[in-house]
């Protein structure tokens, strides 16, 4: 069992590992290659509108022809886009195709992590998932490595995305792991979620919307203003760096406190380091720092929403609640960078940090008044969720469930930094 979850696992590092690079890689091709501004935010909106269609409509395509053929075929759709972004370097063909690799990218996620949920076992699962989420980040900072390492104006950046790409497919499609059974969904309206539960709502467009401008924009902005190109790996390593080490902390305070509380505390901290970084000196030693900060409070934005969404909300429903938020957070996602592109336009880079910290900040607000004056809900089992980077919020499976027993099997979430005690939070 361990070999076949660990080849999945190393399928999915190595995907990483090439989107993390990639996302970095077109937000600083796009200064090298010169388009309109205006346009560019377009292009890395894209891969969100992909993302937010991919994390509709892959679900059923897994249903129908099952993990292996959908892996390969998500697989076949990001490494053809990937070739054509090589060969057509034009405004339009690359929004089309960084749609396509959105749209790829969350089925080969969907499809690994319903299959890990499938093949580990109660007791392995917290592990198994626990060296998922290391492998991810370790794979999302290597990638920002290779922004300082590889000539920006060639082909040979995306020679190395499509290789990598291909051999995570080539591990799992001759991996001897079993397929997870298809299972049917339990389903869920969206205006019942906006009501049961409306600020992880808010929450998750507005992590979204932060995350995607965040790597979307900033890498440009600093290409631009001839930053050398290590010098932008290392920044965009810290905020990586700072997002896998808030994860565990903000899961244990998640367990133990008023999760409105701590979600308000989070976009507070976050609106307060971007408001920082347009006043702090831009050296080096005093950037690296603050950056791994704002990495840290964005990380954990969006599973802290999807942990009070669950609070009040029924457990047999925790697979199309995730659905749904990340349904919302990809809306936000696309909508984050062509707004900021525009901001930037006329206020440079510290109104965009500006845009980010007035939208936290009405989120950390919003959270703070519904802690303090509404009491809060009737807890149900709900995790904190460990969530890469990137706005790769992705679904798994929809799980079979086990009333009497009161067992959710393969298509669960899975929490592996509980603590056993019950959550506090509410709306």
């Amino acid at each position: 069992m361990y070999a076949q979850v660990g080849a999945l696992i190393l399928a999915t590092s190595l995907v990483q590992l090439a989107n993390g690079f990639f996302t970095t890689l077109v937000a600083l091709r796009l200064g090298v290659e010169d388009f309109n501004p205006a346009f560019e935010g377009v292009i890395m909106s894209a891969f969100f509108v992909g993302f937010t269609i991919g994390s509709i409509t892959c679900g059923g395509i897994i249903q129908r022809i099952g993990h292996i053929r959908s892996y390969a075929a998500f697989g076949g759709i990001v490494i053809g886009a990937t070739v054509g972004m090589s060969m057509f370097v034009e405004t339009s063909a690359w929004a089309v195709l960084r749609a396509a690799i959105g749209f790829g990218c969350v089925g080969l996620f969907v499809a690994t992590e319903s299959w890990l949920n499938a093949k580990a076992s109660p007791a392995t699962r917290g592990r198994v998932f626990s060296t998922y989420m290391v492998g991810t980040f370790l794979a999302l900072a290597l990638g920002q490595l290779l922004v300082g390492w590889l000539p920006l104006d060639s082909a040979v950046p995306f020679n190395i995305i499509i290789a990598l790409f291909a051999a995570a497919l080539v591990i799992v499609s001759m991996t001897r792991a079993e397929p997870p059974p298809i299972v049917s969904e339990v389903k869920l309206p969206y205006g019942e979620l906006t009501r049961a539960a409306p600020l992880a709502v808010l929450g998750a467009v507005v992590a979204g919307m932060v995350s995607a401008t965040f790597y979307a924009v900033v890498p440009g902005w600093m290409l631009a203003q001839q930053v050398a190109q290590e010098t932008i790996g290392l920044v965009m390593l810290s905020a990586v760096i700072g997002g896998l080490a808030f994860q565990v902390p903000v899961g244990l305070l998640s367990d133990r406190m008023d999760r409105r509380i701590l979600l308000g505390t989070l976009a507070i901290g976050f609106a307060l380091t971007a408001v920082a970084l347009t006043l702090i000196p831009r050296t080096l030693s005093l950037i690296l720092p603050v950056a791994a900060l704002l990495g840290g409070f964005m990380s954990t934005l969006y599973p802290v929403c999807v942990s009070n969404a669950l609070d009040n909300m029924t457990g047999e429903r925790v697979v199309s609640i995730s659905g749904r938020l990340i349904l919302v957070s990809g809306i936000g996602s696309a909508i984050g960078p062509v707004t900021a592109s525009w901001i930037m336009s006329y206020l440079d880079i510290n109104g965009v940090l500006y845009f980010m910290a007035g939208a936290t900040a009405v989120l950390g607000g919003a959270a703070m008044s519904r802690g303090v004056t509404r009491p809060a809900a009737t807890p149900v089992e709900s995790p904190f969720m460990v969530v890469a980077p990137l706005a790769l919020q992705v679904a798994p499976e929809p799980p079979s469930l086990n009333l009497e027993n009161g067992e959710v099997q393969a298509g669960t979430k899975v929490d592996f930094s509980r603590t056993g005690k019950k959550p506090q939070g509410g709306v």
